[in-house]
Parts: structure tokens; C-alpha cells; sequence
């Protein structure tokens, strides 16, 4: 099931990769702060997933409420003259690196208790 996602990652980054589509630089800040939102969300979902706990309601409306309440705070803050958007980046890195980190534990976790149990119906 995760697969299909990955191939249809790969095939629009295929698709789209030749054409070297730029983004002009006065929306480089909101683009890479979406993308990582996106990311945060993606993270965030291959967690809940590993916990057995995934919604896809809940997934596709924190994806794209997290881009755009990260790319409004960047357009507010460049409006009053504040980088908000570098605090977005640290809240949202900060984010991903938990998930990361705790997606990590649940995959090693996973796997030792699958060698356990094999190790265990093989000793019976």
C-alpha cells in the first residue's frame, strides 16, 4: 500500500524533472516553506500509520491547512517585516525530526519483535 504513493512520487518527478520548472524569486520563501509543510504532513502520516492510527481525513486536511497556515504566516510576516517564516521552518523541522526519530523507534521495534518471534517459533 505505501508503494503507490512512492511511484506516483516518482513518476510526477520524472514527468516534470526534463522541464525544469522555476519558481520566480519572490515566491521561493512560500514554496520551500509548503514543501516542507507537505513534508511535516507526510512525516507525520507514515507515523500515525506505523501506530495504527492513521485517518486520511484527518492526513489530507493537516496537509494542506499546515501549508497554507505556514505560507500565510510567511506572507503576514514579510507584509510587517518580520522572517516568520524562519520560525515556521524551525517549528515545522522540529516537527519532522520528532517523527522522524519516533518513526525510527517504532520500525527497530518492529523488527526486533519479528526476529523474537521467529527466534522463538524456531526454539519450540
Amino acid at each position: 500500500m505505501i508503494a503507490l504513493p512512492l511511484v506516483a512520487l516518482l513518476v510526477g518527478f520524472s514527468i516534470m524533472y526534463p522541464f525544469s520548472p522555476g519558481v520566480p524569486p519572490a515566491w521561493a520563501d512560500y514554496v520551500a516553506i509548503a514543501v516542507v509543510a507537505g513534508f511535516d504532513a507526510l512525516v507525520g502520516a507514515l507515523r500515525s500509520r506505523l501506530e495504527h492510527r492513521f485517518d486520511e481525513a484527518v492526513f489530507v486536511s493537516g496537509f494542506f491547512a499546515n501549508m497554507v497556515l505556514a505560507a500565510l504566516l510567511a506572507y503576514f510576516g514579510r507584509r510587517i517585516g518580520v522572517d516568520l517564516y524562519l520560525a515556521v521552518v524551525v517549528a515545522l523541522g522540529i516537527r519532522i525530526f520528532t517523527n522522524l526519530g519516533r518513526v525510527r523507534a517504532l520500525v527497530i521495534t518492529t523488527r526486533l519483535e519479528t526476529r523474537r518471534a521467529k527466534t522463538a517459533a524456531v526454539s519450540r
